[in-house]
């Protein structure tokens, strides 16, 4: 059976086609990761309940728009180096590495904690890509990684300090 990464589609960039068939699949983890993130805060978004629903409701946003910039500059960085982007809801399902999000909860207490273990997991995964990327002389998907995770460090601290 052919991998993604088998094939690569024709493109200029001088990374040698090997070292692009081993980050391929790094982004394309994170892209499932992200896309099933922006979910999982969405899913706290809309169903929040408590005294502090309004800044919590308003962090859960920002998180979702701005897995919205990640989505799209890792699925793009996928095709520019010659792979294929597998963004549907379907593949993200299927490849996440994210722990399930519960789907009945409401106090926002319940949202913080399956808030903290969705970033933390993916803050964790987007670290171990920054070294990766960064062995194999892919500075600039490391930028990306590095990127993103700053941005998640920062909201992971916010949705702890709800809860000290």
């Amino acid at each position: 059976m052919a991998t993604q990464t088998d094939k690569l589609h024709r493109t200029a960039n001088d990374l040698p086609a090997e070292t692009r068939k081993e980050i391929i699949p790094l982004l394309q983890a994170s892209l499932a990761d992200t896309l099933d993130l922006q979910t999982h805060m969405r899913q706290a978004h809309w169903n929040l309940k408590g005294p502090n629903f309004y800044s919590l409701h308003k962090l859960f946003d920002e998180v979702v728009a701005s897995a919205g910039i990640w989505i799209d500059e890792i699925g793009e960085r996928i095709v520019m180096m010659g792979g294929q982007a597998r963004g549907t809801a379907r593949a993200a399902a299927a490849e996440t590495r994210l722990p399930d999000y519960p789907l009945d909860i409401t106090a926002e207490g319940d949202h913080l904690q399956a808030a903290v273990a969705s970033l933390s997991t993916y803050c964790g995964s987007t670290r171990d890509c920054v070294g990766a990327c960064q062995d194999l002389g892919d500075e600039t998907s490391a930028h990306i990684f590095i990127e993103t995770s700053r941005a998640v460090d920062k909201y992971l601290w916010f949705a702890e300090a709800h809860l000290q």
